[in-house]
């Protein structure tokens, strides 16, 4: 009874450990900042730089949040593409700080889920909301159950699209 007893001790003080690690590990959003501000900022450094605002809403609870920004940190392409076209904001939500006014400015996009994706001009206009569930991977893996995780492919076309050269007319005017 008394080996019970400590292994299952061990078991809870271990679980509650590694439980704390994870949570302390991946720390990507700044509940404590000011969205609005930052939003503010990301859009007169993108007019400035002819770039577009790129804002990932969502927070460090959110286990596709940090798998996003992790697939963006660890492909090249990826975050080239957002480097060279976007200025990169990331927006907290959670249980304590909503962020209500710049979830109201962003055009409420949390109600797609976590990550959702929101791009801006260079005047803060609202461009386009992307719900992350679309940039998922339709693969699947040997055993034949689907993989789980976003696409590359699918969010290079995603940031792509919604370049500053990819919604300019001019882009698509006859070279006369």
């Amino acid at each position: 009874m008394k080996r019970l007893l400590i292994l299952i001790t061990a078991i809870l003080i271990s679980t509650s450990v590694s439980s704390q690690t994870k949570n302390e590990a991946v720390q990507i959003y700044n509940p404590e900042a000011n969205a609005m501000a930052d939003l503010k900022a990301a859009t007169v450094k993108a007019a400035k730089a002819k770039k577009h605002v790129l804002v990932q809403v969502g927070g460090n609870w959110c286990s596709w949040c940090i798998a996003f920004h992790q697939l963006v940190e660890k492909t090249p392409a990826l975050k080239q593409t957002i480097d060279d076209n976007y200025e990169y904001v990331l927006v907290n939500w959670d249980k304590e700080h909503h962020n209500d006014e710049a979830m109201r400015y962003l055009g409420f996009p949390n109600r797609f889920g976590y990550p959702v994706f929101v791009v801006l001009d260079g005047k803060g206009k609202v461009l386009h909301i992307e719900n992350s569930a679309y940039l998922e991977t339709d693969e699947t893996g040997a055993d034949g159950k689907k993989k789980v995780g976003h696409d590359v492919k699918k969010i290079t076309s995603f940031l792509k699209g919604w370049t500053v050269a990819a919604v300019d007319p001019d882009t698509y005017q006859a070279k006369g």
